[in-house]
């Protein structure tokens, strides 16, 4: 026979726990009310969009390894780091297109990370420290590092074109480096060496022409 302390103990516990879950039931309805009233009060607002400007792609051509200079009209955010993202992004875009001279699979995803620092040997102007010439430093994803064509030409066409584009359209970038899913890669696919500083100097071309 079950003792009447038991018993009483039982159907304390059995009452509360009861009595908590119509406690819980209630605050999510509640809950979920101040949600829905929220979505119906919060105004619509269209997201921000950035201006269309000039941007100048050096993009590369398998066809006769050059760089050619590329104008088109894309929408660019005033800060630096999206600024080179949306660039180096159509860029990559441009090379993952079915008819792409310079195929590489990928395209703006790519492009994990762009972020800047003082050119290494360089120093700013008296009391304007963010003056100076810059190293960029771009985070490539690891699909791209993957899935891009193996092969010296085709590995430099794309360092290369990457680096003058960046110049191009921001032209304190003096220097790059790179990095792969945010750590030092010894190549980008076999053959380009990605553990030093590229000087985009290196990927101007001459006449349109690398």
């Amino acid at each position: 026979m079950i003792p009447r302390y038991q018993t009483v103990i039982f159907i304390v516990l059995l009452v509360a726990s009861v009595v908590m879950g119509i406690a819980l039931w209630q605050l999510r309805e509640h809950a979920h009310q101040r949600l829905m009233a929220g979505q119906d009060s919060a105004p619509t607002q269209a997201p921000a969009i950035a201006p269309s400007e000039q941007a100048t792609l050096l993009v590369a051509n398998d066809l006769d390894s050059s760089l050619l200079t590329q104008v088109q009209s894309l929408p660019l955010p005033e800060d630096s780091g999206p600024r080179a993202r949306a660039v180096l992004g159509k860029l990559l875009d441009l090379y993952a297109a079915p008819d792409a001279n310079h195929p590489v699979p990928g395209g703006a995803t790519s492009i994990a990370q762009v972020y800047f620092l003082p050119a290494l040997g360089s120093e700013g102007a008296p009391g304007q420290p963010d003056s100076g010439p810059q190293l960029a430093v771009i985070n490539l994803t690891g699909a791209f590092a993957a899935s891009h064509p193996s092969g010296l030409e085709a590995e430099t066409l794309t360092v290369l074109s990457i680096c003058g584009t960046l110049h191009a359209n921001l032209p304190r970038v003096t220097q790059v480096r790179f990095l792969v899913d945010g750590q030092t890669r010894p190549t980008l696919a076999g053959h380009a060496d990605l553990t030093r500083t590229y000087l985009v100097d290196e990927a101007v071309p001459n006449e349109a022409a690398h």
